[in-house]
């Protein structure tokens, strides 16, 4: 079996050195990297671009809830990431699902829940907490919004992920390597398909998805 590269992004050094723990008790090799912020989330992201799977906190500084795992999945769309995260109601958990995530770890698991569900995720499966009640959005502005969300390409959603951050169009271009043009054309589609008529009101939607995080 060849060496599974796994990134752990967590800004507590003590639950960064649980999940350690839980990766290096399973069979075979791992390369393990570590994040303490988003950015550094996304830099491993960068560095490591076959990296087998991300372990990521959804209360990080530098994200804002479900924002981070967005955009993460748009710039990484053939990384795995699984949340880790304390809010563990099933409501946080189908919407982690429902934007991308391949599973979610309550950090109230132990370190052999925590391990089970780290191999699911790699072996190709979902996992979710045993007590996860799948069930629909009760919110029906929000479960259509996230309907918006999904219909919005790769580019886009990292596009929307930037005007989150309050990156100006000229930033974004620099970041995307893509003219203004290109990037003035973007946010047109992204506020035609959220169905708004500002950044600031796309910015506005974007937080409404998030629930109340416990750090």
């Amino acid at each position: 079996m060849s060496e599974q590269t796994i990134i752990i992004a967590d800004d507590h050094p003590l639950f960064r050195g649980a999940l350690r723990q839980a990766v290096s008790g399973m069979d075979g090799d791992q390369a393990i990297v570590e994040a303490g912020d988003f950015e550094a989330a996304r830099r491993q992201a960068r560095l490591h671009p076959d990296a087998d799977l991300m372990l990521l906190d959804l209360a990080m500084p530098g994200a804002s809830g479900f924002s981070g795992l967005m955009s993460l999945r748009a710039e990484f769309a053939s990384l795995p990431i699984v949340v880790i995260s304390a809010t563990d109601d099933s409501t946080t958990i189908r919407r982690a699902l429902e934007l991308g995530a391949s599973g979610f770890i309550s950090k109230s698991s132990g370190i052999d829940d925590i391990r089970a569900g780290i191999q699911t995720v790699l072996a190709g499966d979902i996992f979710t907490p045993r007590s996860y009640q799948d069930g629909q959005e009760q919110d029906a502005d929000v479960a259509d919004l996230i309907y918006r969300l999904q219909t919005l390409t790769p580019q886009q959603s990292r596009v929307l992920g930037m005007l989150n951050e309050g990156l100006l169009n000229k930033q974004i271009a620099y970041e995307l390597n893509v003219s203004e043009a290109t990037v003035k054309a973007h946010v047109s589609a992204i506020l035609l398909k959220l169905n708004v008529d500002s950044r600031t009101q796309a910015v506005i939607q974007l937080g409404k998805i998030n629930v109340a995080m416990v750090v």
